[in-house]
């Protein structure tokens, strides 16, 4: 019996051990010169976020896309005016890494993702 649910979690364990989940590892950048607050990226299915981010200060985050979808980024510059971009459209089941480079005005989206 021992010999059994020993071969039984060793199957369990060697399973879990091939599966790899696609995530994408994402940077928010701030490139504008100034802090900024409020910084939100909406992604397919869900957002993430900082309450502030210093003058060339990174953000990292690391999510799961769920569904397909367009991405976007709000902001809040230091005299206190809103800025959004619209980003790539991201595809569930795709993986690697997403930058977002927040300027003074506009932000550039710099993807680098697998399907």
């Amino acid at each position: 019996m021992k010999i059994l649910v020993a071969g039984l979690a060793a199957l369990v364990l060697l399973g879990a051990a091939g599966c790899k989940s696609a995530y994408v590892e994402a940077d928010v950048v701030n490139a504008s010169g100034a802090p900024v607050s409020l910084v939100e990226v909406d992604y397919p299915s869900a957002s993430f976020g900082v309450e502030s981010l210093g003058a060339g200060a990174t953000y990292h985050y690391r999510f799961k896309i769920l569904g397909d979808g367009a991405t976007k980024v709000m902001w809040t510059d230091a005299s206190r005016k809103e800025h959004s971009a619209s980003g790539p459209v991201l595809r569930e089941g795709q993986q690697g890494g997403l930058t977002v480079k927040i300027g003074s005005e506009t932000a550039e989206w710099k993807t680098a993702l697998q399907p």
